[in-house]
């Protein structure tokens, strides 16, 4: 799947910057600022403004999906690295710092034109599902420029994330990375991040899905909405051969994986969940760190659970125990 040659980074991510600010609420909050339960909204910063002028106590913590996989594979004691943009403000100097403290490579040059480092209000709610409003701001200023041939070589896996399949110079990051990845015998991973990505660019994501990439993460809503089928094994068909191997978590029914090989299901890990934010990314980061590591694919699934399980136990997206100790439980 990927050139086992010389290598500096089991993973590069590539993907929005943000800092997430959380806060408890609760379904009325919700419903009076007609929020849907469990997605994933793009505000303006006007928007912006007003909701975290309205939310309740709340803490922040460095978030964006890739960069919450890639902080995942670090702790588990991977190399990695991370292409997003910030911006030189407050919430730029936590993101940069918080990513760099695990030993993540991180070299991106802030904007300076794109607005403030993008944020996003994550409210969850007593049944632990998250509702995400997200400002994006410098993070949109990706661009092919940000692309480091040399870095892209150098990493077993470049890991992409369809919430940033949206500005034209990020898109086109995206294609350049891609292009250098698989030219160098690399392979690419995409995430599908949320079915309102799929929805809004499903045709172009089945053209990645099938013709550009190598490695799939989705949900079971994500998937679904792919292939524009309300059942999860007919999806399940859908995705089946078009790519070398998919991955298809489904909360507490486990995940599947799909290879050349055949299905290989996996459970969940059953635990008290807090907070659903990250599951999907942590589950990527415990899955990767293994599959660069050269575990057997039904041991990537399941050091995977295990890395979201963790996540799901507590507020916030990136990890707060030591996962390494989650090695110990694969033999």
């Amino acid at each position: 799947m990927f050139s086992s040659g010389p290598f500096e980074h089991h993973v590069v991510g590539i993907g929005n910057a943000i800092v997430d600010v959380l806060a408890k609420t609760d379904d009325a909050f919700l419903e009076r600022h007609n929020l849907v339960k469990g997605s994933m909204t793009l505000i303006d910063a006007e928007a912006a403004q007003t909701l975290y002028g309205e939310m309740g106590p709340a803490r922040e913590i460095s978030g964006g999906s890739a960069a919450n996989t890639i902080a995942g594979i670090a702790t588990l004691g991977g190399k990695a690295a991370f292409i997003g943009k910030i911006a030189s403000d407050e919430l730029g100097e936590i993101f940069a710092h918080d990513i760099r403290s695990l030993g993540v490579k991180f070299d991106t040059l802030p904007s300076d034109v794109a607005g403030p480092t993008a944020r996003s209000f994550v409210l969850v709610t007593p049944d632990a599902q998250r509702t995400m409003n997200t400002y994006l701001g410098a993070s949109q200023a990706l661009s092919p420029v940000d692309i480091e041939e040399v870095l892209i070589k150098s990493s077993l896996i470049t890991y992409l994330e369809g919430y940033l399949w949206d500005p034209e110079d990020a898109k086109q990051a995206f294609v350049k990375a891609m292009d250098i990845a698989r030219g160098a015998g690399r392979a690419v991973a995409l995430t599908l991040s949320d079915s309102f990505c799929v929805n809004r660019y499903r045709e172009e994501f089945v053209g990645l899905v099938e013709n550009r990439i190598n490695i799939l993460f989705a949900n079971e809503q994500e998937i679904s909405a792919l292939y524009q089928t309300e059942n999860f094994e007919e999806a399940v068909k859908h995705i089946t051969g078009k790519v070398e191997l998919a991955i298809l978590t489904r909360s507490e029914k486990g995940a599947v994986i799909l290879s050349e090989d055949g299905r290989i299901d996996i459970p969940a890990k059953q635990v008290t969940v807090r907070d659903t934010t990250g599951a999907g990314d942590l589950y990527a980061a415990g899955f990767l760190y293994a599959l660069t590591h050269g575990f057997a694919l039904e041991k990537c699934g399941k050091l995977a659970a295990l890395c979201a399980s963790e996540v799901i136990s507590h507020l916030g997206a990136r990890p707060e125990a030591d996962l390494k100790e989650f090695l110990k439980d694969l033999d």
